[in-house]
């Protein structure tokens, strides 16, 4: 059926619909195109032939809110959003964001915090026995016990918090159908153990088949240790052919059960999902109010693959879509490509093909689709796996042919570009084209650091990888007649980096003639290896300690650093500097980074105005005694100097 899904009663009514099958309870706004989560999982429930209605944004304080409906006939779906509310609302330093993407008219406050508990526990007040099934990427990655920085607290499964009785992490598209048909056949929520990918409860841990017991959420609240013991074991189960179910213990008896991951859906049925009839836009409502910003980056944009087997240590990709690369047809993306021509809007340009990381068109290996990927090794890091096979043909394939078709003038790549993956391939012909195609004047990649002590905490290769890729890409630009740059997103107080590592890069910026224009702060969110290594100070994969800087200012003062010649920024460089023995990088040199203070130049002054004067009284003082003066002394000594080197030149 085509249109917007229902968002009234008088719409579901419009559509013959008596009850609905589902109601879907959302942090965002309804924007009915797939770059949004609860478009897909809504479409693909309709495409199974399950009614939803769309519950977007209620007034979390006003019970009557999330009645629009009246009650489901199978249950509640609830997701706090496209991103994690508590990220959605303040930046790293606390200070809360003034604007909401996601939101008509960009509006902030329109979401309380921690939306999903939030709204699992406004269904509860009035519903107490129809089934609650959260998603989203709130409910992913904090789907077992975390670290949350705003609360600087340790929390409990969302799914206690919540109230809610399962939790559909990842994608969801195959979960979410298998949980519907479970409960449309007469199943009862409290039995639906058996569906991968996701979590649910039960007091009968002997019940769970070939379960891995994980530290108990109070052990691992009194010993962080142990949180970080456990997060390895996750973070090594998250592959649909190796990874085992985990079980963590509450008081009372409780435990929280992780189902292993659904398995990755095969091409067609990517096809399928993003052929649905999505409407690619937001609810005519939201005109009045301007709209839903969000749309603007992604409204001619092309999602061409999910999963990523990068591995940076504060991604929570490997969590939430795991690291086996899922792709699209050519034939599926060009048909989207056409629609987005036919858009009275679109102006030429298609924005981006990608994904989390752009050049990733096929899994790492075959190994992996048959023995899953490896637990204790990453594919990429620290340096690439021999069984890793980088191969670009395909995807420089299709951006060809995205670039012959009538009514393109350009397609820019804007999803990261893995450059250690590129540099993997031998065939530099995607590089090439890369170049002369796909880069609108400015490349953005993301070494995020050049220390490689804080690099291999990141997950990243070594600092000579990009410097490597760096001199290729200004090759290839001076070789096809182009003046392009590249951007490299930088990161700051990540784990592992002292200020000595943020002063080494700063004189590598400085040596570079680049001072970047945004700074990324760590930001440590949930489930990610990064945020276990800022809670606990233990790296997980190595079990050694890690430095964390958590004093905000220390975090300043690193931050400042990356762009030292900000005027803005003068006092904490310089505290930085001194701070780190680094005095010799103020001063009026070429390396260095910043000038004296005005104060400290004027005592220097004094000083060499009192030394001068000093020198004067004690050659007066010399030729009271009879002595020649010491200037005399000096110009005698450059004589013979000038004459003993113009002998040696004759």
């Amino acid at each position: 059926m085509s249109g917007f899904l229902p968002v009234t009663r008088e719409e579901m009514e419009e559509r013959g619909i008596k009850q609905p099958d589902f109601v879907y309870v959302i942090g965002d706004a309804y924007v009915d195109h797939p770059s949004f989560g609860h478009a897909i999982i809504s479409r693909v429930l309709e495409a199974h032939g399950y009614s939803v209605g769309i519950i977007a944004q209620p007034d979390w304080k006003d019970e009557k809110s999330i009645d629009v409906f009246g009650r489901p006939r199978l249950g509640f779906l609830v997701s706090a959003g496209n991103m994690d509310s508590m990220v959605n609302h303040y930046y790293v330093s606390g200070k809360r964001r003034k604007e909401d993407a996601y939101t008509p008219g960009g509006e902030m406050g329109k979401r309380p915090d921690h939306a999903a508990v939030v709204y699992g526990n406004l269904i509860r007040r009035t519903y107490r026995d129809v089934p609650v099934i959260l998603g989203g990427i709130e409910a992913s990655l904090r789907r077992m016990a975390h670290y949350d920085y705003w609360d600087d607290a340790f929390r409990r499964s969302i799914l206690l918090d919540s109230q809610a009785d399962l939790i559909s992490y990842g994608m969801g598209e195959r979960s979410i159908v298998e949980i519907a048909d479970a409960l449309a056949s007469g199943i009862a929520v409290k039995d639906i153990t058996f569906v991968a990918g996701t979590v649910y409860r039960t007091k009968k841990p002997e019940a769970v088949y070939g379960g891995v017991l994980l530290p108990s959420y109070e052990e691992m609240k009194a010993d962080r240790k142990k949180y970080a013991d456990s997060f390895l074991i996750q973070h090594n189960n998250t592959d649909p052919v190796n990874g085992n179910v985990l079980m963590e213990g509450y008081p009372g008896g409780v435990y929280v059960v992780q189902n292993p991951p659904q398995r990755p859906l095969t091409m067609q049925e990517m096809d399928d999902v993003y052929a649905l009839p999505y409407m690619r836009t937001y609810h005519p409502s939201y005109e009045e109010k301007g709209g839903v910003p969000a749309i603007r980056e992604i409204k001619f944009s092309l999602i061409s693959n999910r999963g990523c087997f990068g591995g940076c240590s504060f991604c929570a990709l490997t969590f939430h879509q795991g690291r086996t690369v899922q792709v699209r047809s050519h034939e599926s993306i060009l048909e989207e490509a056409k629609e987005l021509i036919r858009d009275p809007d679109f102006k030429g340009y298609i924005h981006d093909v990608g994904g989390p990381t752009a050049n990733f068109r096929a899994p790492s290996c075959q190994e992996q689709l048959v023995r899953g990927v490896c637990k204790n090794r990453q594919c990429l890091f620290p340096k690439p796996c021999p069984h890793m096979k980088a191969d670009h043909r395909d995807y420089l394939e299709l951006l060809r042919k995205l670039r012959a078709l009538p009514g393109v003038k350009k397609v820019f790549i804007r999803s990261g570009i893995r450059f250690d993956y590129l540099l993997a391939d031998p065939d530099d012909t995607f590089f090439r084209e890369l170049v002369r195609y796909h880069v609108s004047g400015q490349l953005k990649v993301a070494p995020e650091h050049i220390c490689d002590a804080v690099l291999k905490r990141m997950g990243k290769p070594e600092n000579a990888v990009y410097e490597k890729f760096r001199r290729k890409y200004e090759k290839l630009n001076q070789e096809l007649g182009m003046k392009q740059y590249l951007v490299p997103y930088l990161m700051s107080s990540h784990p592992g980096s002292t200020l000595k590592e943020a002063v080494e890069l700063a004189e590598y910026l400085r040596d570079l003639g680049y001072m970047p224009e945004q700074v990324q702060d760590f930001y440590p969110t949930p489930s990610t290896m990064s945020t276990v290594m800022y809670y606990t100070g233990i790296d997980p994969r190595d079990g050694r300690p890690v430095y964390v800087c958590r004093n905000p200012h220390e975090k300043a003062m690193q931050r400042a650093l990356i762009q030292y010649r900000n005027p803005k920024n003068y006092e904490l460089v310089h505290e930085a500097l001194l701070k780190a023995g680094r005095t010799d990088l103020i001063g009026f040199g070429p390396k260095c980074l910043i000038r004296p203070r005005k104060e400290e130049r004027e005592k220097e002054g004094r000083r060499e105005s009192s030394g001068r004067e000093k020198g004067v009284r004690t050659n007066r003082r010399a030729e009271d005694a009879g002595h020649p003066p010491a200037r005399r002394k000096k110009t005698i000594r450059n004589v013979h100097r000038k004459k003993a080197a113009g002998d040696n030149r004759r």
